[in-house]
C-alpha cells in the first residue's frame, strides 16, 4: 500500500501519521486474525443500497496466502445474498490490487484522477 500511496501523492511520515490518527477509529475497523495472529485490518460500510469496502490491508508478511481473497469472496457472498452490489476504490498506482479485484468479479464503474471506483454487482435474477 505504501508504494501506491507514494506513487500517487508522495510519502511524508508526518503527514501519513496525521492522516492515520485523524481517520483511525477502532469501532469501524475489524482486525483480521489467522491462527491467533493479527494479520490485517478491514473496514466495511453496510448500507441499504450497497456495501462499500472502505479498507482491506493484509500485513505484507502474510500476503500471497489467499487471506485477502477469502475475505473478499466472503464479503461478496454476503453482499450478493442481500441483493446488493459491493463497491470499493483502488488507487491507479496499485495495479496488483486492481487485478485481484477483477479476478474476483469487480469491474471499473468510474475512473477518477487518482483511483478507480470498482463494483461487483449481484447476479441478475
Amino acid at each position: 500500500m505504501r508504494d501506491a500511496v507514494q506513487a500517487t501523492w508522495g510519502w511524508d511520515d508526518a503527514i501519513q501519521q496525521a492522516i492515520f490518527l485523524e481517520r483511525w477509529d477502532p469501532s469501524e475497523r475489524e482486525i483480521v486474525v489467522v491462527d491467533g495472529e493479527d494479520v490485517g485490518v478491514i473496514s466495511v460500510t453496510r448500507g441499504d443500497a450497497e456495501v462499500f469496502l472502505e479498507l482491506i490491508e493484509i500485513d505484507p508478511r502474510h500476503q500471497g496466502r489467499g487471506i485477502g481473497t477469502r475475505i473478499i469472496r466472503d464479503l461478496v457472498a454476503e453482499t450478493h445474498g442481500r441483493g446488493l452490489p459491493l463497491r470499493l476504490h483502488v488507487l491507479r498506482a496499485n495495479p496488483a490490487a486492481r487485478r485481484l479485484y477483477e479476478r474476483l468479479g469487480f469491474t471499473v464503474a468510474e475512473e477518477r484522477s487518482e483511483r478507480y471506483v470498482m463494483t461487483c454487482d449481484p447476479p441478475r435474477q
